[in-house]
C-alpha cells in the first residue's frame, strides 16, 4: 500500500522541554493508526506536526509524498483542505445552528454556492454520524455525545482524504466512547479516509486500530496491532493493557 504520511526523526522542544525527540512514523494508504502514550509524551504535538500546525526543529514530514516543512501558507492551505482535523472540543460555533456549521467550510474552505448541493451534503453526513434531523439544532441543544459526532459532520463534509483524531472519546461515557469508535470505522470504509488517531482510550484503540504505535518519553517505542503490542512481553509496552 502506499505510504500517504511519512514522519522521520522529528525532534520539538518547546523551551528547555524536549517533547519530541526521535519520532519515525509510516502511515499506509486507508489505514486507521492510533498513536497512544501517557500525557505529555507528545501525542498532539505529533499529529499538529502533520497538519503543519507545528513545525519540527529537525526531521522529514511528508504528506502525499510532499514534504510540509517546505510548504508556504498557500501549500499549507491546500494541504489543509485534504485533511479533516477533529479536536477534543469538537470545535463548533455556538452562536450558529448545525446547518449553518456544516456550510460554512463548504463556502469558506470549497467555495461552494450551490444551495441545493450545500444542503444535500449536510443531510449526507448527518445520516453517516446517526444526527439525522438535527440540521436546525443549536450546539446548546446537543449532548456531549452528539457533539462528537456534529464535530465529526462538520470534518467529513469536505471529503478529506486524511482525518486525524485529537483524543476522540474524552469527557463521554462508556457506550457513547464506543459509539463514536465504530463511527470512526465506518467512516473509514465510507469515504475511505487515512487515519491517525490520538487517544488515551485503550476500548477505542482496540475498535478503532488497524495498527498501533506508542509513544514514550518523545520516541516511538513500539508499533504493531493491538493483539502483538497486548501480548508483548515488554513490561513498558504491556503497563498500556492493564
Amino acid at each position: 500500500m502506499e505510504n500517504i504520511i511519512e514522519l522521520a526523526g522529528i525532534k520539538k522542544s518547546f523551551g528547555t522541554l524536549e517533547e519530541l525527540k526521535e519520532i519515525n512514523l509510516v502511515v499506509k494508504k486507508g489505514e486507521n493508526v492510533v498513536v497512544i502514550g501517557k500525557s505529555g509524551q507528545g501525542k498532539s504535538v505529533t499529529i499538529k506536526c502533520i497538519a503543519g500546525m507545528i513545525v519540527p526543529d529537525a526531521g522529514s514530514i511528508k504528506v502525499f509524498n510532499n514534504e510540509v516543512t517546505d510548504m508556504d501558507e498557500d501549500a499549507l492551505r491546500a494541504l489543509r483542505i485534504r485533511m479533516g482535523f477533529l479536536f477534543q472540543s469538537g470545535a463548533l460555533y455556538d452562536s450558529m445552528t448545525v446547518r449553518e456549521n456544516l456550510a460554512f467550510p463548504l463556502r469558506r474552505v470549497l467555495k461552494i454556492k450551490d444551495e441545493e448541493e450545500i444542503e444535500a451534503r449536510s443531510v449526507e453526513v448527518l445520516d453517516a454520524v446517526g444526527l439525522s434531523g438535527a440540521l436546525d439544532k443549536m450546539p446548546a441543544e446537543l449532548s456531549g455525545g452528539m457533539r462528537k459526532r456534529m464535530g465529526l459532520a462538520r470534518t467529513i463534509i469536505v471529503k478529506p482524504e486524511i482525518m486525524l483524531y485529537d483524543e476522540p472519546t474524552t469527557g463521554l461515557d462508556t457506550i457513547t466512547s464506543r459509539e463514536i469508535s465504530a463511527l470512526i470505522c465506518s467512516i473509514k470504509e465510507k469515504y475511505k479516509t487515512t487515519s491517525v488517531i490520538i487517544t488515551h482510550d485503550m476500548a477505542c484503540a482496540k475498535i478503532t486500530a488497524d495498527r498501533m504505535v506508542i509513544i514514550n518519553d518523545g520516541i516511538c517505542i513500539a508499533n504493531g496491532t493491538y493483539g502483538e503490542l497486548e501480548h508483548s512481553t515488554d513490561k513498558l509496552i504491556g503497563s498500556f493493557f492493564k
